[in-house]
């Protein structure tokens, strides 16, 4: 079981790493991800993680009472809000770009009531 919660922990934290680099994949929920996933097989990757310089804050904020900063809910809405708005213009089904922008909101306005402190 401890290697399939290291497989899943690897898995999500690639899908943070390529979060980076394309605007439209998120990359901290990933890493909340990965971290709860390395907690029940890889300690040492969680501990890690918790400690890490950019975004082992916000884990250990989102652990302590899934607290989210002012500042992660604008550059998650600004980038959800971007990600909707080139989606109206790349060759997909109408239902895409009616659902995806819907599914965005509803997680902008979820986010949106986490606490901040």
């Amino acid at each position: 079981m401890s290697l399939l919660w290291r497989i899943l922990a690897i898995l999500f934290l690639a899908l943070a790493i390529v979060g980076v680099v394309l605007p439209l994949l998120p990359t901290v929920p990933f890493l909340l991800l990965a971290a709860w996933c390395a907690g029940r097989g890889w300690p040492a990757l969680e501990q890690w993680l918790l400690g890490h310089p950019r975004y082992g804050h916000s884990l250990r904020e989102w652990r302590r009472g899934q607290v989210v900063s002012r500042r992660a809910k604008w550059a998650a809405s600004v980038s959800m809000a971007f990600g909707a708005l080139v989606l109206q213009f790349a060759p997909v089904p109408l239902a895409a770009r009616i659902a995806v922008p819907v599914v965005m909101l509803i997680v902008s306005i979820w986010l949106w009531r986490r606490p901040e402190q």
